[in-house]
Protein backbone atom coordinates (compact mmCIF):
# COMPACT_ATOMS: atom_id res chain seq x y z
CA UNK A 1 0.00 0.00 0.00
CA UNK A 2 2.56 2.56 0.85
CA UNK A 3 3.60 2.32 -3.12
CA UNK A 4 0.32 2.56 -4.32
CA UNK A 5 -0.35 6.10 -1.70
CA UNK A 6 3.10 7.46 -3.15
CA UNK A 7 1.99 7.69 -6.63
CA UNK A 8 -1.87 7.56 -6.73
CA UNK A 9 -2.36 11.09 -7.53
CA UNK A 10 0.79 10.93 -10.48
CA UNK A 11 -0.97 8.06 -11.64
CA UNK A 12 -4.54 9.84 -11.69
CA UNK A 13 -3.36 13.07 -13.38
CA UNK A 14 -1.42 10.40 -16.32
CA UNK A 15 -5.09 8.49 -16.45
CA UNK A 16 -6.63 11.45 -17.58
CA UNK A 17 -3.82 12.75 -19.93
CA UNK A 18 -4.19 9.37 -21.97
CA UNK A 19 -8.34 8.88 -21.69
CA UNK A 20 -10.03 9.78 -25.17
CA UNK A 21 -7.09 8.52 -27.01
CA UNK A 22 -9.36 6.82 -29.01
CA UNK A 23 -13.17 6.88 -29.74
CA UNK A 24 -15.10 3.70 -30.89
CA UNK A 25 -18.84 3.53 -30.98
CA UNK A 26 -19.67 0.45 -28.64
CA UNK A 27 -23.03 0.39 -28.43
CA UNK A 28 -22.69 -2.58 -31.08
CA UNK A 29 -19.58 -3.94 -29.79
CA UNK A 30 -19.52 -4.56 -26.67
CA UNK A 31 -18.45 -8.37 -26.96
CA UNK A 32 -22.19 -10.19 -25.79
CA UNK A 33 -23.52 -12.23 -28.95
CA UNK A 34 -26.67 -14.20 -29.08
CA UNK A 35 -26.52 -17.52 -27.88
CA UNK A 36 -26.86 -20.31 -30.60
CA UNK A 37 -29.68 -22.78 -31.28
CA UNK A 38 -27.30 -25.74 -29.81
CA UNK A 39 -27.07 -26.16 -25.51
CA UNK A 40 -24.11 -23.70 -25.01
CA UNK A 41 -20.99 -25.44 -23.21
CA UNK A 42 -20.34 -24.89 -19.32
CA UNK A 43 -19.05 -21.79 -20.21
CA UNK A 44 -21.40 -20.59 -22.91
CA UNK A 45 -19.44 -20.16 -25.69
CA UNK A 46 -19.94 -22.39 -28.85
CA UNK A 47 -17.89 -20.36 -31.56
CA UNK A 48 -15.21 -18.24 -30.25
CA UNK A 49 -14.97 -14.86 -31.73
CA UNK A 50 -11.80 -14.20 -33.87
CA UNK A 51 -11.33 -10.33 -33.43
CA UNK A 52 -11.86 -7.59 -30.57
CA UNK A 53 -14.74 -5.36 -30.71
CA UNK A 54 -12.54 -2.11 -30.73
CA UNK A 55 -8.96 -2.00 -32.42
CA UNK A 56 -5.60 -0.85 -29.75
CA UNK A 57 -5.07 2.32 -28.82
CA UNK A 58 -1.85 4.03 -29.85
CA UNK A 59 0.59 4.31 -26.84
CA UNK A 60 2.85 6.77 -29.16
CA UNK A 61 1.67 10.13 -27.69
CA UNK A 62 1.90 9.27 -24.33
CA UNK A 63 4.75 10.09 -22.33
CA UNK A 64 5.65 7.35 -19.13
CA UNK A 65 8.76 8.98 -17.58
CA UNK A 66 6.81 11.11 -14.87
CA UNK A 67 5.50 7.91 -13.46
CA UNK A 68 8.52 5.35 -14.32
CA UNK A 69 10.97 7.57 -13.14
CA UNK A 70 10.30 7.28 -9.32
CA UNK A 71 9.81 3.55 -9.85
CA UNK A 72 13.78 2.67 -10.77
CA UNK A 73 14.53 -0.86 -8.86
CA UNK A 74 11.11 -1.19 -7.32
CA UNK A 75 8.88 -3.71 -7.54
CA UNK A 76 6.23 -2.71 -9.93
CA UNK A 77 3.58 -4.92 -8.07
CA UNK A 78 3.34 -2.61 -5.66
CA UNK A 79 3.10 0.62 -7.78
CA UNK A 80 -0.79 1.69 -9.21
CA UNK A 81 -0.03 2.07 -13.15
CA UNK A 82 -1.96 3.85 -15.43
CA UNK A 83 -3.96 2.48 -18.36
CA UNK A 84 -1.98 3.43 -21.03
CA UNK A 85 0.54 0.28 -20.27
CA UNK A 86 -2.40 -2.45 -20.02
CA UNK A 87 -4.21 -4.82 -22.57
CA UNK A 88 -7.43 -5.89 -21.99
CA UNK A 89 -7.06 -9.46 -19.98
CA UNK A 90 -6.58 -9.96 -16.33
CA UNK A 91 -3.31 -11.86 -15.34
CA UNK A 92 -5.54 -14.49 -14.64
CA UNK A 93 -6.22 -15.15 -18.30
CA UNK A 94 -2.46 -14.56 -19.10
CA UNK A 95 -2.09 -17.23 -16.78
CA UNK A 96 -4.62 -19.45 -18.79
CA UNK A 97 -2.22 -19.01 -22.32
CA UNK A 98 -1.09 -21.81 -20.69
CA UNK A 99 -3.34 -24.12 -22.23
CA UNK A 100 -3.19 -23.02 -26.18
CA UNK A 101 -0.98 -25.98 -27.01
CA UNK A 102 -3.13 -28.02 -24.50
CA UNK A 103 -2.36 -31.19 -27.02
CA UNK A 104 1.29 -31.58 -25.83
CA UNK A 105 -0.36 -33.08 -22.42
CA UNK A 106 -2.80 -34.98 -24.11
CA UNK A 107 0.06 -36.52 -26.63
CA UNK A 108 2.85 -37.22 -23.38
CA UNK A 109 -0.04 -39.16 -21.80
CA UNK A 110 -0.37 -41.74 -24.96
CA UNK A 111 3.14 -41.73 -24.89
CA UNK A 112 4.17 -45.20 -24.22
CA UNK A 113 7.63 -44.38 -23.12
CA UNK A 114 9.06 -42.18 -19.99
CA UNK A 115 11.52 -40.52 -22.47
CA UNK A 116 9.03 -39.77 -25.47
CA UNK A 117 6.76 -38.18 -22.73
CA UNK A 118 9.39 -35.58 -21.29
CA UNK A 119 9.55 -34.28 -24.67
CA UNK A 120 6.43 -33.77 -24.96
CA UNK A 121 6.34 -32.06 -21.52
CA UNK A 122 9.50 -30.05 -22.29
CA UNK A 123 7.64 -29.06 -25.44
CA UNK A 124 4.40 -27.80 -23.65
CA UNK A 125 6.84 -25.83 -21.05
CA UNK A 126 8.13 -24.12 -23.89
CA UNK A 127 4.81 -23.66 -25.38
CA UNK A 128 3.36 -21.54 -22.70
CA UNK A 129 5.47 -18.76 -23.03
CA UNK A 130 5.32 -18.46 -26.45
CA UNK A 131 2.29 -16.62 -26.72
CA UNK A 132 4.39 -13.72 -24.80
CA UNK A 133 6.64 -12.58 -28.10
CA UNK A 134 5.60 -8.93 -28.66
CA UNK A 135 3.44 -8.74 -26.48
CA UNK A 136 4.15 -5.48 -25.04
CA UNK A 137 0.73 -4.17 -22.81
CA UNK A 138 0.74 -5.17 -19.08
CA UNK A 139 -2.45 -7.14 -17.83
CA UNK A 140 -4.34 -5.80 -15.42
CA UNK A 141 -3.44 -6.83 -12.12
CA UNK A 142 -6.05 -9.01 -10.50
CA UNK A 143 -8.19 -8.06 -7.55
CA UNK A 144 -7.77 -10.19 -4.27
CA UNK A 145 -10.58 -12.65 -4.60
CA UNK A 146 -10.65 -12.26 -8.44
CA UNK A 147 -11.63 -15.61 -10.43
CA UNK A 148 -11.40 -16.88 -13.69
CA UNK A 149 -12.73 -20.67 -15.17
CA UNK A 150 -12.41 -21.66 -18.62
CA UNK A 151 -13.53 -24.69 -20.07
CA UNK A 152 -12.85 -25.62 -23.24
CA UNK A 153 -14.53 -29.05 -24.60
CA UNK A 154 -12.74 -28.78 -28.00
CA UNK A 155 -9.45 -28.78 -26.48
CA UNK A 156 -10.22 -31.68 -23.81
CA UNK A 157 -10.02 -29.04 -20.39
CA UNK A 158 -11.19 -26.93 -17.90
CA UNK A 159 -9.60 -24.53 -15.66
CA UNK A 160 -9.78 -22.31 -12.80
CA UNK A 161 -7.72 -19.85 -11.16
CA UNK A 162 -8.15 -17.17 -8.32
CA UNK A 163 -5.92 -14.06 -6.64
CA UNK A 164 -4.94 -15.30 -3.48
CA UNK A 165 -2.80 -12.53 -2.06
CA UNK A 166 -2.59 -9.50 -2.99
CA UNK A 167 0.80 -8.32 -1.27
CA UNK A 168 2.86 -10.20 -2.35
CA UNK A 169 0.69 -10.69 -5.54
CA UNK A 170 0.37 -14.09 -6.07
CA UNK A 171 -2.01 -16.22 -8.56
CA UNK A 172 -3.27 -19.81 -7.90
CA UNK A 173 -4.77 -21.90 -10.77
CA UNK A 174 -5.38 -25.51 -11.22
CA UNK A 175 -6.65 -27.26 -14.42
CA UNK A 176 -7.54 -30.84 -15.43
CA UNK A 177 -8.26 -33.14 -18.42
CA UNK A 178 -11.92 -33.56 -19.48
CA UNK A 179 -10.82 -37.24 -20.00
CA UNK A 180 -9.08 -37.70 -16.77
CA UNK A 181 -5.83 -37.46 -18.28
CA UNK A 182 -3.76 -34.91 -16.38
CA UNK A 183 -4.23 -32.42 -13.85
CA UNK A 184 -1.87 -29.27 -13.95
CA UNK A 185 -2.00 -26.84 -11.11
CA UNK A 186 0.77 -23.73 -9.79
CA UNK A 187 0.45 -20.77 -8.17
CA UNK A 188 2.58 -17.70 -9.65
CA UNK A 189 4.12 -14.98 -7.80
CA UNK A 190 6.13 -12.15 -10.59
CA UNK A 191 8.60 -10.41 -9.24
CA UNK A 192 8.67 -7.59 -11.76
CA UNK A 193 11.70 -4.49 -11.66
CA UNK A 194 11.81 -1.69 -13.68
CA UNK A 195 15.56 -1.09 -14.05
CA UNK A 196 15.67 2.57 -16.31
CA UNK A 197 15.36 1.17 -19.95
CA UNK A 198 13.26 -1.94 -19.30
CA UNK A 199 11.02 -4.19 -17.07
CA UNK A 200 11.98 -7.69 -15.96
CA UNK A 201 9.59 -10.08 -14.55
CA UNK A 202 10.93 -12.80 -12.84
CA UNK A 203 9.02 -15.86 -12.47
CA UNK A 204 8.44 -17.71 -8.63
CA UNK A 205 6.09 -20.64 -7.66
CA UNK A 206 5.84 -23.90 -9.09
CA UNK A 207 4.13 -25.45 -12.22
CA UNK A 208 3.06 -29.18 -11.74
CA UNK A 209 2.11 -31.36 -14.14
CA UNK A 210 0.43 -34.67 -13.49
CA UNK A 211 -0.23 -37.55 -15.97
CA UNK A 212 -2.13 -39.70 -14.32
CA UNK A 213 -2.45 -42.62 -16.27
CA UNK A 214 1.63 -43.14 -15.66
CA UNK A 215 1.53 -42.37 -12.28
CA UNK A 216 3.99 -39.03 -12.91
CA UNK A 217 3.73 -35.54 -12.02
CA UNK A 218 6.57 -32.69 -13.52
CA UNK A 219 7.31 -29.95 -11.72
CA UNK A 220 9.29 -26.74 -13.25
CA UNK A 221 9.81 -22.81 -12.67
CA UNK A 222 9.27 -20.60 -16.05
CA UNK A 223 12.26 -18.54 -16.90
CA UNK A 224 12.45 -14.95 -16.76
CA UNK A 225 10.89 -12.53 -19.18
CA UNK A 226 11.97 -8.89 -20.28
CA UNK A 227 10.47 -5.96 -22.01
CA UNK A 228 12.95 -4.01 -23.30
CA UNK A 229 12.67 0.21 -24.48
CA UNK A 230 9.67 1.05 -22.14
CA UNK A 231 10.50 4.76 -21.73
CA UNK A 232 11.83 5.06 -25.64
CA UNK A 233 12.03 3.28 -28.70
CA UNK A 234 10.51 0.16 -29.94
CA UNK A 235 9.22 -2.66 -27.46
CA UNK A 236 11.19 -6.11 -27.54
CA UNK A 237 10.78 -8.78 -25.43
CA UNK A 238 13.55 -11.48 -24.65
CA UNK A 239 12.85 -15.03 -22.32
CA UNK A 240 16.06 -15.93 -20.54
CA UNK A 241 17.23 -18.09 -18.18
CA UNK A 242 17.43 -22.09 -17.32
CA UNK A 243 13.98 -24.00 -16.64
CA UNK A 244 14.47 -27.54 -15.18
CA UNK A 245 11.80 -30.14 -15.50
CA UNK A 246 11.72 -33.05 -13.05
CA UNK A 247 10.29 -36.08 -13.53
CA UNK A 248 9.93 -36.81 -10.07
CA UNK A 249 8.51 -40.77 -10.36
CA UNK A 250 12.37 -41.86 -12.22
CA UNK A 251 14.50 -38.75 -11.43
CA UNK A 252 14.86 -37.86 -15.08
CA UNK A 253 15.65 -33.88 -15.66
CA UNK A 254 15.03 -31.90 -18.65
CA UNK A 255 17.67 -28.59 -18.28
CA UNK A 256 16.57 -26.06 -20.98
CA UNK A 257 18.99 -22.92 -21.41
CA UNK A 258 16.56 -19.67 -22.55
CA UNK A 259 18.92 -17.60 -24.76
CA UNK A 260 19.89 -13.93 -24.04
CA UNK A 261 20.12 -12.05 -26.86
CA UNK A 262 23.58 -11.17 -26.94
CA UNK A 263 25.47 -8.40 -28.20
CA UNK A 264 24.81 -8.95 -31.94
CA UNK A 265 21.09 -10.66 -31.37
CA UNK A 266 22.20 -14.18 -32.95
CA UNK A 267 21.06 -15.81 -29.50
CA UNK A 268 17.34 -14.26 -29.89
CA UNK A 269 14.52 -16.48 -28.96
CA UNK A 270 16.72 -19.47 -28.83
CA UNK A 271 16.67 -22.40 -26.39
CA UNK A 272 18.75 -25.39 -25.82
CA UNK A 273 18.77 -28.33 -23.62
CA UNK A 274 18.64 -31.80 -22.92
CA UNK A 275 17.18 -34.73 -21.13
CA UNK A 276 19.44 -36.97 -18.99
CA UNK A 277 18.24 -39.35 -16.35
CA UNK A 278 19.38 -39.64 -12.92
CA UNK A 279 22.51 -40.92 -13.27
CA UNK A 280 22.92 -37.48 -15.70
CA UNK A 281 23.71 -39.25 -18.65
CA UNK A 282 22.00 -37.21 -21.95
CA UNK A 283 19.12 -39.33 -23.50
CA UNK A 284 18.03 -36.59 -25.85
CA UNK A 285 18.60 -33.08 -27.12
CA UNK A 286 16.42 -29.97 -27.49
CA UNK A 287 17.08 -26.98 -29.71
CA UNK A 288 14.68 -24.43 -31.17
CA UNK A 289 13.01 -21.04 -30.63
CA UNK A 290 10.39 -20.56 -28.23
CA UNK A 291 8.70 -18.18 -30.72
CA UNK A 292 8.94 -20.31 -33.54
CA UNK A 293 9.11 -24.36 -32.94
CA UNK A 294 11.45 -27.21 -30.99
CA UNK A 295 13.20 -29.72 -32.22
CA UNK A 296 15.28 -32.62 -30.94
CA UNK A 297 17.56 -35.61 -31.75
CA UNK A 298 19.87 -38.68 -30.48
CA UNK A 299 22.87 -36.72 -28.63
CA UNK A 300 25.46 -38.65 -30.68
CA UNK A 301 24.30 -36.61 -33.99
CA UNK A 302 23.55 -33.56 -31.95
CA UNK A 303 27.22 -33.21 -30.67
CA UNK A 304 28.80 -34.57 -34.39
CA UNK A 305 26.74 -31.51 -35.97
CA UNK A 306 28.02 -28.56 -33.04
CA UNK A 307 31.93 -29.40 -33.68
CA UNK A 308 30.90 -29.18 -37.70
CA UNK A 309 29.51 -25.97 -36.61
CA UNK A 310 32.53 -24.76 -34.59
CA UNK A 311 34.66 -25.24 -37.23
CA UNK A 312 32.95 -23.15 -39.45
CA UNK A 313 32.69 -20.41 -37.13
CA UNK A 314 35.78 -20.51 -35.78
CA UNK A 315 36.94 -19.80 -39.81
CA UNK A 316 34.08 -17.05 -40.21
CA UNK A 317 35.22 -15.15 -36.70
CA UNK A 318 38.81 -14.82 -38.35
CA UNK A 319 36.90 -12.55 -40.48
CA UNK A 320 34.90 -10.44 -38.43
CA UNK A 321 37.51 -9.79 -35.97
CA UNK A 322 38.48 -7.13 -37.98
CA UNK A 323 35.24 -5.23 -37.71
CA UNK A 324 34.21 -2.59 -35.10
CA UNK A 325 31.89 -3.88 -32.26
CA UNK A 326 28.64 -2.23 -32.36
CA UNK A 327 28.32 0.01 -29.43
CA UNK A 328 25.91 -0.39 -26.21
CA UNK A 329 23.41 2.64 -26.77
CA UNK A 330 22.83 4.98 -23.74
CA UNK A 331 19.87 5.70 -25.18
CA UNK A 332 17.44 2.66 -25.90
CA UNK A 333 18.21 -0.76 -26.30
CA UNK A 334 18.69 -1.36 -30.13
CA UNK A 335 15.70 -4.06 -31.48
CA UNK A 336 18.06 -7.37 -32.44
CA UNK A 337 17.50 -7.59 -36.29
CA UNK A 338 15.37 -10.93 -36.98
CA UNK A 339 17.58 -13.95 -37.41
CA UNK A 340 16.91 -16.42 -39.80
CA UNK A 341 14.60 -19.34 -38.42
CA UNK A 342 15.56 -22.06 -36.58
CA UNK A 343 18.56 -24.35 -38.38
CA UNK A 344 16.85 -28.34 -38.44
CA UNK A 345 19.73 -30.39 -37.86
CA UNK A 346 19.62 -33.61 -40.27
CA UNK A 347 17.70 -36.54 -38.73
CA UNK A 348 15.39 -33.87 -36.18
CA UNK A 349 12.12 -34.55 -34.77
CA UNK A 350 9.61 -31.95 -34.89
CA UNK A 351 8.34 -31.56 -31.05
CA UNK A 352 6.39 -28.67 -31.22
CA UNK A 353 5.52 -25.69 -33.80
CA UNK A 354 4.09 -22.30 -32.51
CA UNK A 355 -0.14 -21.70 -33.95
CA UNK A 356 0.03 -18.85 -36.42
CA UNK A 357 -1.25 -15.44 -35.07
CA UNK A 358 -4.72 -14.47 -37.03
CA UNK A 359 -3.44 -11.56 -39.62
CA UNK A 360 -5.11 -8.65 -37.24
CA UNK A 361 -3.41 -9.83 -34.21
CA UNK A 362 -1.02 -6.53 -34.70
CA UNK A 363 -4.31 -4.44 -33.94
CA UNK A 364 -5.33 -6.57 -31.04
CA UNK A 365 -2.99 -6.24 -28.82
CA UNK A 366 -0.64 -9.26 -30.48
CA UNK A 367 -3.47 -11.75 -29.35
CA UNK A 368 -3.41 -15.20 -30.85
CA UNK A 369 -6.30 -16.85 -31.84
CA UNK A 370 -6.56 -18.62 -28.39
CA UNK A 371 -6.19 -15.42 -27.00
CA UNK A 372 -8.86 -13.54 -28.07
CA UNK A 373 -11.97 -15.80 -26.84
CA UNK A 374 -10.62 -15.38 -23.39
CA UNK A 375 -12.78 -12.26 -22.16
CA UNK A 376 -15.60 -13.10 -24.72
CA UNK A 377 -18.88 -12.85 -22.77
CA UNK A 378 -21.91 -13.92 -24.18
CA UNK A 379 -25.93 -13.27 -22.80
CA UNK A 380 -26.59 -15.78 -20.13
CA UNK A 381 -22.90 -16.54 -19.10
CA UNK A 382 -23.68 -14.12 -15.89
CA UNK A 383 -25.66 -16.62 -14.52
CA UNK A 384 -23.29 -19.22 -14.74
CA UNK A 385 -19.75 -17.72 -14.21
CA UNK A 386 -18.33 -16.90 -10.59
CA UNK A 387 -19.50 -13.10 -9.54
CA UNK A 388 -15.56 -12.60 -9.01
CA UNK A 389 -14.90 -13.83 -12.23
CA UNK A 390 -12.66 -11.36 -14.39
CA UNK A 391 -14.67 -11.49 -17.81
CA UNK A 392 -17.20 -9.25 -15.27
CA UNK A 393 -14.67 -6.59 -14.65
CA UNK A 394 -15.96 -3.51 -15.81
CA UNK A 395 -12.38 -1.92 -16.42
CA UNK A 396 -11.42 -4.33 -18.52
CA UNK A 397 -14.43 -4.52 -20.69
CA UNK A 398 -14.19 -1.16 -20.99
CA UNK A 399 -10.98 -0.91 -22.63
CA UNK A 400 -11.65 -3.88 -24.68
CA UNK A 401 -14.44 -1.85 -26.53
CA UNK A 402 -12.69 0.82 -26.91
CA UNK A 403 -13.27 3.46 -24.34
CA UNK A 404 -10.60 4.33 -22.49
CA UNK A 405 -12.38 7.24 -20.04
CA UNK A 406 -14.64 4.40 -19.10
CA UNK A 407 -11.51 1.43 -18.36
CA UNK A 408 -9.86 4.35 -16.58
CA UNK A 409 -12.64 6.00 -13.95
CA UNK A 410 -13.50 2.01 -13.35
CA UNK A 411 -9.90 0.91 -12.64
CA UNK A 412 -9.65 4.09 -10.20
CA UNK A 413 -12.99 2.72 -9.04
CA UNK A 414 -12.12 -0.95 -8.27
CA UNK A 415 -8.80 0.29 -6.24
CA UNK A 416 -10.23 2.03 -4.44
CA UNK A 417 -12.78 -0.11 -3.13
CA UNK A 418 -10.35 -3.05 -2.60
CA UNK A 419 -7.90 0.02 -0.46
CA UNK A 420 -11.19 -0.02 1.06
CA UNK A 421 -12.27 -3.36 1.63
CA UNK A 422 -8.81 -4.01 3.33
CA UNK A 423 -8.82 -0.91 5.70
CA UNK A 424 -12.37 -2.53 6.74
CA UNK A 425 -10.77 -5.78 7.13
CA UNK A 426 -7.86 -3.78 9.34
CA UNK A 427 -10.39 -2.11 11.55
CA UNK A 428 -12.46 -5.14 12.45
CA UNK A 429 -8.93 -7.11 12.79
CA UNK A 430 -10.18 -9.90 10.23
CA UNK A 431 -8.32 -12.29 7.74
CA UNK A 432 -8.80 -12.69 3.80
CA UNK A 433 -9.91 -15.77 3.68
CA UNK A 434 -9.49 -17.77 -0.28
CA UNK A 435 -12.17 -19.56 -1.74
CA UNK A 436 -10.86 -21.92 -3.67
CA UNK A 437 -7.04 -22.83 -2.91
CA UNK A 438 -5.77 -22.96 0.32
CA UNK A 439 -2.16 -22.09 1.74
CA UNK A 440 0.04 -25.23 1.37
CA UNK A 441 2.85 -27.74 -0.09
CA UNK A 442 4.09 -28.78 -3.11
CA UNK A 443 3.59 -32.34 -2.64
CA UNK A 444 6.00 -33.23 -4.74
CA UNK A 445 8.89 -30.60 -4.01
CA UNK A 446 7.89 -29.70 -0.45
CA UNK A 447 8.32 -26.14 -1.56
CA UNK A 448 5.00 -23.46 -0.42
CA UNK A 449 1.84 -23.89 -3.09
CA UNK A 450 -1.72 -23.20 -3.33
CA UNK A 451 -3.35 -26.00 -3.52
CA UNK A 452 -7.00 -26.83 -5.50
CA UNK A 453 -9.77 -27.58 -2.64
CA UNK A 454 -11.82 -28.37 -5.37
CA UNK A 455 -15.78 -27.72 -5.27
CA UNK A 456 -16.04 -24.88 -7.78
CA UNK A 457 -17.39 -26.41 -10.71
CA UNK A 458 -20.85 -27.09 -8.69
CA UNK A 459 -21.07 -23.68 -8.81
CA UNK A 460 -22.33 -22.90 -5.25
CA UNK A 461 -21.22 -19.62 -5.65
CA UNK A 462 -22.83 -18.23 -2.07
CA UNK A 463 -20.77 -16.36 -0.02
CA UNK A 464 -18.19 -15.28 -2.70
CA UNK A 465 -16.77 -11.29 -2.17
CA UNK A 466 -17.88 -8.08 -3.60
CA UNK A 467 -15.30 -6.68 -5.23
CA UNK A 468 -16.88 -5.28 -8.41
Amino acid sequence: MNGEEEFFDAVTEANQRVTGVIHVDTSKSNGIGKVGERPPQENGIQKHRTSLPAPMFTRSDFSVWSILKKCIGLELSKITMPIAFNEPLSFLQRITEYMEHVYLIHKASCQPQPLERMQSVAAFAVSAVASQWERTGKPFNPLLGETYELTREDLGFRFISEQVSHHPPISAFYSEGLHQDFLFHGSIYPKLKFWGKSVEAEPRGTITLELLKHDEAYTWTNPTCCVHNVIIGKLWIEQYGTVEIVNHRNGDKCVLHFKPCGLFGKELHKVEGYIQDKNKKKLFMIYGKWTECLWGLDPAAYESFKKQERRTDSLRKTKLDDCPEKADGDVVDAVPEAQETVQVIPGSKLLWRVNTRPPNSAQMYNFTSFTVSLNELETGMEKILAPTDCRLRPDIRGMENGNMDLASQEKERLEEKQREARRERAREEAEWQTRWFHRGSNPYTGTPDWLYVGGYFERDFSGCPDIY
